[in-house]
């Protein structure tokens, strides 16, 4: 489509797709999106990005990141049947991290079906220079309908100013100012006495009415992030304000496998998603000293509101989506835990992690989204620990550990991970 241009899309679920070409020196981006209703959103809650993933109506949810052959896409799943009639536009943008878009290459917003997977639109955004945020399309009605507008519109101001823009209350740090000097007044004159009061005729004063209290104001958005490297390890999910709600953890990848001959024409192929299995576990140790793991082999999916408050939501096979296997641990009982490993083995489909890349985020219900790449095994790796979350004197920290383990003969992955970070836990063999 050209900039500009405007095309109709039907009223039912739909994937957009905000991609670029990946490679060195090319910085991240972040797709979001803003849900509209007279030019304005009409509260924090409409502005849909990666610290905020899903709208209350269901009709926008954030689904994550993925490499794919040499891109990296950056999703959003857009019902518009959901869509509140208050709601006029969905504003698509993205925002880039570390750099400007004039260094990423290829942008381009492809909206596809999300049950048949046709493309229904796409707009390739070309001539970006110093821009930092970019307004890339947007959903609208017209006359009943929904209509796709390329727009292509950026911003020097990167996400905080494009949101602000859109009437978004920006979580920033306030500079302090020193205090203004004081003003000696005058001193005020001496008023008279006032006259004696009149005895008032008696009133009947009504019963008081309780009301309930008003809801105390949201907080504004945060749109910090935060990415865990070898040189920057670990985070205080305490001073990033995650220390309530639900903290979820996924885990998405690609094959890193070449193909050739029939393959290569076929370029990445599906098949590859359906043998390859990994399974997101966690071994945890709670504060009075229970111990266990929490994974799909054995059916031992934890529980999220009883010890030990970890759920394994479900076991994806195919790693395609932030909404498929998710680990969530319930932080309004983070006293109630000492420490929780959280590790992810190759079930069946792939021989080693350094088949694979992957993508690790920790996404707090309150706090900056933590994410981390696993792209650096060179050992013939089954199982590798992720991250560590421990409890130090009531502050809880993320650890990122990007360990790949190689199991020894005729041990399994858990073991491994048991004896690497000494959790003394007696294992038997178990199934799916």
């Amino acid at each position: 489509m050209p900039k500009g241009s405007n095309t109709p899309v039907p009223t039912a679920a739909l994937r957009v797709e905000v991609g670029w070409r990946s490679g060195p020196g090319v910085p991240d981006a972040d797709v979001s999106a803003l849900l509209l209703a007279g030019g304005k959103v009409r509260s924090d809650g409409d502005f849909v990005f990666y610290n905020q993933p899903a709208h209350s109506s269901g009709a926008v949810r954030h689904e994550g990141k993925r490499p794919a052959g040499g891109r990296t896409t950056d999703t959003l799943l857009v019902d518009l049947a959901r869509v509140e009639p208050a709601v006029e536009r969905i504003v698509l943008a993205a925002s880039s991290d570390g750099g400007t878009f004039g260094q990423v290459p290829d942008l381009a917003v492809e909206v596809r079906d999300a049950a048949q997977g046709g493309v229904v639109a796409r707009f390739d955004s070309t001539g970006a220079t110093v821009e930092t945020a970019f307004v890339l399309g947007e959903f609208y009605r017209r006359q009943g309908a929904w209509k796709f507008r390329a727009v292509g519109q950026g911003y020097d101001s990167g996400l905080e100013g494009l949101a602000t823009d859109f009437g978004i209350t920006v979580d920033e740090p306030q500079h302090a100012t020193p205090p203004p000097a004081p003003v000696t007044a005058p001193r005020p004159p001496v008023a008279p006495p006032p006259p004696a009061p009149v005895p008032a005729p008696p009133v009947t004063v009504p019963p008081p009415v309780h009301n309930a209290p008003p809801p105390p104001p949201a907080p504004p958005v945060r749109l910090s992030k935060v990415t865990l490297t070898k040189a920057t390890p670990s985070v205080s999910l305490t001073k990033q304000g995650g220390t309530s709600g639900a903290l979820r953890v996924n885990l998405n990848w690609e094959v890193r496998k070449q193909f050739s001959g029939w393959g290569a024409k076929r370029g990445r192929a599906v098949a590859m998603h359906n043998d390859l299995d990994l399974d997101l576990c966690a071994l945890f140790e709670l504060a009075d000293g229970s111990k266990g793991v929490v994974q799909a082999l054995g059916n031992a999916f934890g529980s999220l509101h009883l010890p030990p408050y970890i759920h394994l939501d479900g076991d994806d096979r195919t790693g395609a989506v932030a909404s498929g296997e998710n680990l969530t641990v319930n932080l309004d009982h983070r006293q109630d835990f000492r420490r929780i490993l959280v590790f992810v083995t190759i079930y069946e489909g792939a021989r080693s992690f350094a088949d694979l890349h992957a993508t690790v985020t920790l996404q707090p219900q309150f706090g900056a989204a933590i994410d981390f790449s696993l792209d650096e095994c060179t050992v013939p790796s089954t199982v590798c620990a992720l991250a560590l979350i421990s409890n130090q004197g009531g502050d809880l920290v993320v650890q990122r550990e990007a360990r790949y383990l190689v199991p020894e003969r005729g041990v399994s992955p858990q073991r491994t991970v048991d004896r690497a970070y000494g959790w003394g836990m007696n294992w038997t063999p178990g199934r799916k």
